[in-house]
């Protein structure tokens, strides 16, 4: 006997625990390989967070690592809204095909429609703020490299 899999439990499960996998063994069972890979880049994320707490914001390593973080939890963001957009019957084919297409397992109610507005505008602020922070950290290394060439260009002039 199969689990019927709600849409609005997918989407919520999606949005809060999605970097760690937790909504693909619920969809697609144990067995799925994404659900086991998917912790690995948020664990190398909250690495990249730890090691800027740590050593400060100009550890260039941090750079790359903390928007890895953001770049999973906005793709999970994007994915709960698939879900929760995704209509009755093909969530029903897909999810519980063992049921019938009208169940109401795979219907959007108000909460799932909370869960879609919640993914959408968490989701594109964390996007967001990965993109700002690694261009942020980018220029202004740029800027102070460029410092430090003028001041040797000036030493070298007579």
């Amino acid at each position: 006997m199969q689990i019927m899999k709600n849409k609005t439990m997918a989407v919520w499960l999606t949005f809060l625990a999605g970097p760690l996998g937790l909504h693909r063994f619920y969809l697609y069972g144990f067995s799925d390989p994404l659900g086991w890979v998917l912790p690995i880049p948020t664990a190398v994320g909250w690495y990249g967070v730890q090691r800027a707490l740590e050593l400060g914001q100009d550890d260039q390593t941090s750079w790359l690592l903390i928007p890895l973080l953001g770049f999973v939890i906005a793709a999970c963001a994007l994915n709960a809204i698939v879900y929760g957009l995704k209509p009755i019957e093909k969530w029903n084919s897909q999810f519980n095909p063992d049921m019938e297409l009208e169940m109401p397992s795979g219907q959007t109610n108000w909460l799932t429609v909370f869960g879609i507005a919640t993914s959408l505008l968490l989701g594109t602020t964390v996007l967001m703020a990965s993109i700002v922070f690694s261009f942020q950290r980018y220029f202004e290394h740029q800027i102070e490299e460029a410092r430090v060439i003028s001041q040797g260009v000036e030493k070298m002039k007579p």
